[in-house]
């Protein structure tokens, strides 16, 4: 009679964090057109500290919604950089890197049991079921289990050259689909197969090119006749 009653509970457990989970969801959504919406303001000399206000908030919550999965926190940066221009790019690259590093960093030390747990209490067996036979495996190890188990041809050359399809995902119009970047930074820490300081690098490298091409081209653009 125990036994039921406490699976039971475990399974309202479960349901209750993922309402959680897409509560966070929904929430950013609706808070990134909200930031995006906030930022339609006339720029002129007397509201510069408005303004500067407004672009450190905006920046804040920038950093937090870009880090959440399936959130188009990126959508503010884009907006940021296409009103105020050049000038404001270097800000939101830094901002930018700062959010995939601290979602890189919460899947990195996330506890892996707690994971499975978290599947088992919504009924992903399964997936719970594989991936703990991933745990305390170091990354050749993962690699070489993920490899064997891929039914795909495809998968492995993907795994043995994960730092460019990192790079080609995160850059992927509608990556959203797979999580965002804040998705993908996060799957690339909780999968263990990153170290940190090339994870750094590599998202520094894939991040940049539309910041290099605005602070190259920028002020041309803004001048352009419509």
């Amino acid at each position: 009679m125990i036994r039921p009653a406490m699976s039971a509970e475990r399974r309202l457990a479960g349901l209750l964090k993922l309402s959680i989970l897409i509560g966070i969801i929904v929430g950013g959504n609706l808070l990134t057109r909200g930031v995006i919406d906030g930022l339609d303001v006339d720029i002129r000399p007397s509201n510069e500290p408005m303004l500067h206000n407004l672009i450190m908030t905006s920046m804040a919550a920038y950093i937090l919604l870009m880090a959440l999965p399936f959130v188009p926190g990126v959508e503010i940066g884009l907006a940021l950089m296409m009103i105020l221009g050049p000038e404001i790019v270097p800000l939101v690259y830094g901002c930018t890197l700062t959010s995939l590093c601290l979602a890189f960093l919460v899947g990195r030390f996330l506890p892996e049991k707690s994971l499975t747990r978290f599947l088992r209490e919504v009924h992903l067996v399964r997936a719970a079921t594989f991936l703990e036979t991933f745990h305390g495996l170091d990354t050749g190890q993962r690699l070489a289990r993920l490899t064997e188990k891929s039914p795909q041809r495809w998968v492995p050359w993907l795994l043995k050259h994960r730092y460019i399809t990192l790079m080609l995902a995160i850059n992927l119009p509608g990556n959203i689909v797979l999580g965002g970047g804040g998705g993908l930074a996060l799957a690339a820490g909780m999968s263990r197969m990153f170290p940190i300081h090339r994870f750094i690098l590599v998202v520094a490298v894939a991040i940049s090119p539309l910041p290099l091409f605005l602070m190259v081209v920028g002020d041309r653009i803004a001048n352009w006749p419509i």
